[in-house]
């Protein structure tokens, strides 16, 4: 007799996200500048593997079926987004100085009531959203304590007010 199975357990985590890009070097560039990552490996010359903190890869990217690619069209199914956790606010505004100093267009930016959250496209459009957790006894509960969640503005003044002086002011 089997045991059913019937969620994944609660430690599951997405342990990387691997996205075919167009250009490797450009998309090596814009994970390293401007999300801080760490280019970990070169697989070949059509792959790259990058991450935070010495992990073996957050996030991979290849060519191997789309150099020289374009994305798809909108409306279109695909990737939405990639989300990046940062561990605190000052680290996300350092994310944001770097890929406004970079001429990254940002598409949006919120208060979720759970998190803040930045939202901008990567060189072959994929979705890019940087962000942080609020701390789990803040988060809005409805009276049944489900989330409630919300979409209000982020003040990105505040945000950039809380990277390091030096870096806010340059």
């Amino acid at each position: 007799m089997t045991t059913p199975i019937t969620k994944a357990p609660a430690a599951t985590r997405i342990g990387h996200v691997h996205l075919k890009v167009s250009d490797l070097e450009r998309s090596i560039q814009f994970y390293t500048e401007i999300l801080g990552l760490d280019l970990v490996q070169r697989y070949g010359s059509g792959a790259a593997f990058l991450s935070a903190g010495g992990y073996h890869h957050h996030i991979g990217l290849n060519t191997w079926e789309s150099a020289g690619g374009t994305p798809p069209p909108q409306g279109h199914t695909g990737l939405y987004h990639t989300a990046f956790l940062y561990p605190d606010r000052r680290s996300l505004a350092e994310a944001l100085l770097r890929a406004a100093r970079a001429g990254v267009q940002i598409d949006g930016a919120a208060d979720h009531g759970v998190s803040d959250a930045i939202y901008f496209r990567d060189p072959d459009q994929n979705g890019v959203e940087i962000y942080v957790d609020k701390p789990e006894s803040e988060w809005p509960r409805n009276p049944d304590g489900t989330l409630a969640m919300v979409n209000a503005r982020l003040d990105l003044d505040a945000l950039i007010a809380e990277a390091e002086p030096e870096l806010s002011q340059s």
